[in-house]
């Protein structure tokens, strides 16, 4: 081992000292040269002489990258030929930086170098492959950008908002509302701590994406799956139009809605079907009407830009255009608590019409705070005070008087106290409410 070294760094010496002495006597040449021409050639033969050495005279400047071969590879360092400058040294850290680099180099491939600082400890001119490889990876990094280049990256770490990314061995950052429908992280109630999960889940998986930001001053750099695929996509939309009724699988569930995963002309496209568009009735729990897996026919009903959206409800009849063949103003119709707000409770009257009773359609002494009188799962007697077929809406009431004179209230308080039907009803038995 000792020997090899010291063959190792008299190879480099002897070669550097060579250049140095090639340098030193071409300057005596030149010297000698200008020396022995009159005095009215001086000027012109000096600038011919500076042109044809130029290269000797002119020395980079310190941050500058220039242009060598390597002569030289050992653990920790890697020697360049810069030609009539001399030698230059790689050491390192910087090599260990750009490891893809110091791996596949071999003897006599070209490499560019950042000069760090002439004559250090060895007399030698150490250079940083780093610097430039960086240099090299921002302009590339920006061409991608402009010319909206798809390339491939790894995930390599995952935090809470995205995805970790290397490019060109630049660390990079895939936010979650760039991931591509395939990949996005659908999770019931948006739990962070799953979204998390499901992301780290994409730790090591190759994915195709584009550049959306390359800010070298301030070293960030964002990509996009989903911009990736946008072209691809776009191409497929063009055969996807509103009206079309299409046969899916629902691929995910969410706070707003449902995700419905189609097949069109071969091409698997991806739709939202909104919390709104799921059922004629009031849906409070998406998962309560669907699960993952299940089959489903929806209608598009828009398409802008990339995004689907699909109604599940439009391809039902509308129980609100024959709601006053069921119920009429005046009635009195037993319904189920819902949901119980400040403004008032939403009422199940049967499985498609719900209603509502506002606050102020309650008893006076309830009515600032109406979980007094109102309770999620509990039963009671309303009377019907609007029904507006068009807008979807039934009002609903709890006041004793609600359109009705005082002889009329009392009548009906005496014939629902002969009933047993007075304020809060018993629990219903289990099975369908009659």
């Amino acid at each position: 081992m000792h020997r090899t070294g010291c063959i190792h760094r008299f190879s480099v010496e002897t070669y550097s000292a060579g250049l140095l002495l090639h340098y030193f006597l071409s300057c005596v040449i030149l010297w000698f040269s200008m020396a022995t021409v009159t005095t009215n050639e001086a000027t012109g033969k000096m600038g011919q002489l500076l042109a044809a050495h130029q290269d000797m005279v002119e020395l980079p400047a310190v941050g500058e990258i220039i242009a060598g071969s390597i002569i030289d590879k050992g653990r920790n360092a890697m020697y360049i030929d810069l030609g009539p400058l001399g030698v230059g040294v790689i050491y390192g850290r910087d090599l260990f930086d750009d490891m893809d680099t110091f791996q596949t180099a071999n003897l006599g491939d070209p490499v560019e170098a950042t000069v760090v600082r002439y004559d250090n400890e060895e007399s030698l001119i150490e250079l940083s492959l780093q610097s430039a490889t960086r240099e090299r990876s921002w302009t590339e990094l920006r061409r991608k950008m402009e010319t909206g280049d798809v390339f491939e990256t790894e995930v390599i770490d995952a935090n809470k908002g995205g995805l970790l990314v290397r490019v060109n061995g630049v660390t990079g950052f895939l936010p979650v509302s760039q991931l591509a429908p395939d990949h996005y992280p659908r999770v019931e109630g948006g739990d962070k701590h799953k979204i998390f999960e499901r992301l780290k889940e994409l730790v090591g998986t190759p994915l195709n994406v584009k550049v959306l930001t390359a800010d070298q001053d301030n070293e960030k750099l964002i990509v996009s799956e989903k911009a990736a695929v946008s072209d691809e996509l776009s191409a497929a939309l063009e055969n996807v139009n509103v009206g079309d009724v299409v046969d899916g699988t629902v691929s995910g569930i969410v706070d707003f809605g449902v995700f419905v995963k189609f097949v069109l002309e071969g091409k698997e496209l991806e739709g939202l079907v909104h919390i709104s568009e799921l059922a004629w009735q009031r849906v409070d729990k998406v998962d309560d009407f669907v699960s993952v897996g299940d089959p489903v026919q929806a209608k598009v009903i828009g398409v802008d830009g990339l995004r689907i959206s699909l109604s599940m409800k439009q391809l039902q009849d509308d129980p609100w255009m024959s709601v006053a063949e069921k119920y009429t103003i005046g009635e009195r119709v037993k319904g189920e608590v819902l949901k119980v707000t400040p403004f008032g409770g939403f009422i199940k009257l049967d499985n498609d019409i719900h209603g509502l009773v506002h606050v102020s359609e309650l008893p006076d002494e309830v009515q600032s705070d109406p979980t007094k009188l109102l309770e999620a799962g509990k039963k009671k007697f309303f009377t019907i005070i609007s029904i507006e077929p068009k807008n979807h809406r039934l009002g609903l009431s709890l006041r004793k008087d609600a359109g009705m004179t005082k002889g009329a209230v009392e009548s009906r308080e005496t014939t629902e106290a002969q009933k047993g039907v007075v304020g809060d009803t018993p629990e219903p038995p289990s099975g369908p409410t009659t």
